[in-house]
């Protein structure tokens, strides 16, 4: 288990980003605006949560994602460690997310088979819009088997812009 957690907000070109930390610096959470003391309550239920500021390095990071280095997002140090959903089939799910290249997108049917259960492309939607680190983990990245966009708890227009600003090509 998590035994504390800061959360500090963070302007961005999408709106306000809420982001946790633990204490040796990895992000355990990401929130669009409000709803980040929610979803760390779920994943890291009796984590104490206190506001601060996020370590420089990750923030720093998370602006040059901003700032045009699509990239930079990948060298964030996150963490699942004591998240109550970080195993199983949702973990496996969040955790290939970070295999995803800026600019490309995957299907929730290719998510599920890569999650190791083919054919469960709606378990797999389940296991996205649970996502404590959206964003880092992009789940952003998944779209639906047309290339739609579909299913992103930041809001299509928002997952539209991740997109077109790391490079993608939209249908």
């Amino acid at each position: 288990m998590t035994p504390r957690l800061t959360l500090t907000v963070r302007p961005s070109p999408i709106g306000p980003l809420a982001l946790a930390f633990d204490p040796d610096r990895r992000l355990h959470g990401v929130s669009f605006g409000e709803g980040l003391d929610r979803t760390m309550r779920r994943e890291y239920p009796g984590a104490a949560q206190e506001p601060g500021d996020g370590p420089q390095e990750a923030l720093a990071l998370i602006d040059a994602y901003f700032e045009g280095e699509a990239a930079a997002l990948g060298r964030v140090a996150w963490s699942l460690d004591g998240a109550v959903g970080g195993d199983g089939f949702a973990g496996r799910v969040w955790r290939l997310l970070a295999e995803v290249p800026p600019g490309a997108t995957l299907s929730y049917g290719e998510t599920a088979r890569r999650a190791g259960e083919p054919g469960a492309a709606q378990a797999a939607g389940v296991a996205l819009n649970r996502n404590p680190i959206p964003l880092v983990l992009p789940c952003h990245r998944v779209v639906g088997a047309d290339g739609a966009m579909v299913g992103f708890g930041g809001g299509l227009e928002r997952k539209t812009w991740l997109l077109r600003h790391e490079g993608a090509l939209l249908l």
